[in-house]
């Protein structure tokens, strides 16, 4: 079956060469690779004499990562990709990822296909050994591992992802790709599980579908994604019924960030923290 890869890229290149060299290196190369640069001028001058394909989106703060997914995905259906593997640019496939994702989805069933990600050490000065990173290998604790060619099928749908997934272009159709009024950070991966969900589209997780989250710095919770978090955790609200992210409202109103209205079901920032402009990060 056809094969893309999409990735978003953002003010993210060495992540991104490390990507490609994993892709390289391992037992399946993808027919496409879309990379949607998320008005990131650099990103095509440094993919020239590659196989990756780039596709400009047109980027205002915050930055619509749900619409750059879309237009991945666009692009890779126009080009006939029958399988849409979708990779986070800090993201490197593992050696028997992307022909693991293909061999599911050639199955035929409409599923979402997740797979183990692994949260990277820091890199040594000489940058990460692309071709042993399976020596660090340990995934998420709060996603299913379910070991080299085992399949855990029926899974969470709140627990899907977006870092690294699958699915067939039957399937990505059906769903209708992510919700774009998600914007900037936080909220899509929950409405897109909550979509398959209500679809009847299982989550399956997939063994040996391995990736590894390169290492950058993070803030726990991520304050400066506050005011992104509240816009788009409302717009699940008034979707969904229910509100997503709760263990970072929760945090967020124990630091005294957000606080809970309990008479209008509503999350709001302090108003102290309303005035201020959190940083916009890239994909």
């Amino acid at each position: 079956m056809t094969t893309a890869v999409i990735t978003l890229c953002g003010n993210r290149l060495p992540h991104l060469r490390n990507q490609l060299r994993g892709i390289e290196l391992g037992t399946l190369r993808p027919d496409h690779h879309i990379v949607v640069s998320l008005g990131d001028h650099a990103v095509a001058p440094a993919l020239t004499g590659t196989p990756a394909r780039v596709v400009e989106c047109d980027c205002t703060a915050p930055l619509p990562l749900a619409a750059a997914r879309n237009l991945g995905a666009k692009a890779a259906l126009a080009a006939g990709a029958e399988v849409l593997i979708f990779l986070d640019v800090d993201c490197v496939p593992g050696p028997e990822s992307l022909a693991r994702y293909r061999e599911l989805a050639a199955a035929g069933e409409q599923a979402l296909w997740c797979g183990p990600v692994t949260y990277l050490p820091p890199p040594p000065p000489g940058g990460y050994d692309l071709e042993r990173l399976e020596a660090h290998r340990s995934p998420h604790p709060v996603r299913p591992d379910p070991g080299p060619g085992a399949v855990l099928r029926d899974g969470d749908h709140d627990l899907f992802w977006s870092l690294s997934f699958a699915s067939t272009a039957e399937t990505w159709r059906t769903l209708g790709g992510f919700h774009p009024g998600y914007r900037g950070y936080g909220g899509e991966d929950t409405d897109f599980g909550a979509k398959a969900a209500a679809a009847g589209i299982p989550l399956h997780w997939a063994g040996g579908a391995d990736a590894y989250h390169q290492h950058h710095p993070v803030s726990d919770p991520p304050v400066e994604h506050l005011a992104d978090i509240l816009a788009n955790a409302a717009r699940f609200h008034r979707r969904w019924g229910r509100w997503p992210m709760t263990g970072w409202l929760r945090a967020f109103a124990e630091a005294g960030l957000a606080e809970y209205h309990p008479a209008r079901d509503a999350w709001t920032a302090r108003a102290h923290t309303r005035s201020s402009s959190p940083e916009r990060a890239p994909a």
